[in-house]
């Protein structure tokens, strides 16, 4: 993993200590900077496990009018 970071630092231009701190910042932050929202993926917890089967059947499985 070094070796590669090493080369990912060369790649981009700056030094490896400033792709660590870049990482680091990044992963503190909560994620991805260009992704903000993925900050949100797997927050809500609890509710009803079937909630997609529930909403499966109450859009797909009616009789039309």
């Amino acid at each position: 993993m070094y070796d590669e970071a090493k080369k990912e630092a060369e790649r981009q231009g700056i030094s490896f200590a400033e792709l660590v701190r870049r990482v680091l910042a990044r992963t503190l932050r909560g994620g991805a900077v260009d992704k903000p929202w993925m900050r949100l993926a797997g927050v809500i917890e609890g509710g009803d496990l079937d909630a997609s089967q529930t909403v499966d059947e109450l859009a797909y499985d009616q009789e039309r009018p």
